[in-house]
Formats: C-alpha cells, structure tokens, sequence
C-alpha cells in the first residue's frame, strides 16, 4: 500500500482523473479506477492526525467518521460480488450490520479501505469490457443491474460517503 504525501490536488498534483489513463485498467473502467484511487486520497487526507476519541462520535445526529470508513470499505465489497454475480457472504452479511459499531481504530479502518480499493483495482484489471451489458441481480429482492450499472455505483456510493466524511470531519475539528 503506497500512500501519497499531498493527496489533495494542486497545479503540480491534479484530481487522479486529470492524470491520464490507467494503462493497465480497461479504458470504459478507467473512471471507476480514477474515482476510487480519489477516494483514497482524500480519506488519507481527511483522516490524518484525527482526534480517535472522535472516531465514532455522531455531531448532531448524522453517522460517525467511523461508519462511513466502515461503509467505503463494505459497500466496495459488496458490490464488486454482486458485479462477478454472486451472492453476499454470511460474513459480508455480518460485516454489513455490524457497520457504525465501534470496535476499530481510524488507521485500522483507513487501512481496510486502502487494502479493498487495491483488491477492486486488481479486479477492474481483469475485467473484460465485453461482458459489462450482462445482466446482474442485486440484493435479496434481486433487483436488476449490470456489471457496469454496479462497478460505476460502486464508485459513485464510495464518493458520496467520502464527501459525506469530509462534513462530518470538518465539523468535529
């Protein structure tokens, strides 16, 4: 696991999609892979020298620093199975309610998210862009998707809940 140093982008260091394509990522699966690499960033950036007694606090009612790490990290998992058309583990399943539990420390949780982002990033480089059409369910109720429908949510949800971090971490500083 590589972290950067200036995660933010600058003149000299642009957003991760403003750095030309992955060679080694399908060209249509480039923007997933941008979009996650961002998101790591930014969580790195976001969660540097964070108070840990603040970690699963919840100001003003709205979920802790310590879910939305948590649900990154799960919510990736989760719907990279359901892209390679499997079920949810029972230990996904589990992983899922015990989300928001505090038991794990800010390095721990931004640890798992830099190790699942690496594991989605090796998937996306296998991935040939011939079956992103095919047809996937998704959930208990089996709602359909594709595989591309759920790779780009996949990306789409992680940055929503790490703009969400952001408020929540700007707010508790």
């Amino acid at each position: 696991m590589t972290r950067s140093n200036n995660p933010f982008p600058t003149p000299q260091r642009p957003e991760v999609w403003l750095r030309g394509p992955l060679p080694d990522i399908p060209a249509l699966l480039n923007p997933v892979a941008h979009a996650l690499l961002q998101a790591r960033e930014e969580v790195e950036a976001l969660m540097k020298d964070f108070p840990e007694e603040q970690l699963w606090t919840r100001p003003g009612g709205v979920a802790s620093a310590g879910f939305h790490l948590q649900h990154l990290t799960g919510v990736l998992d989760r719907l990279f199975t359901y892209a390679r058309g499997e079920k949810l583990t029972t230990g996904q399943l589990d992983a899922l309610k015990s989300e928001g539990q505090g038991h794990m420390s800010a390095s721990n949780l931004v640890d798992a998210f830099y190790r699942q982002v690496d594991l989605a990033l090796e998937e996306l480089r296998t991935i040939h862009e011939s079956i992103l059409v095919q047809p996937r369910k998704v959930g208990r109720g089996e709602l359909p998707s594709t595989v591309l429908g759920l790779l780009v949510h996949s990306a789409e949800h992680v940055q929503r809940h790490v703009g969400q971090l952001l408020v929540t971490v700007r707010v508790q500083r």
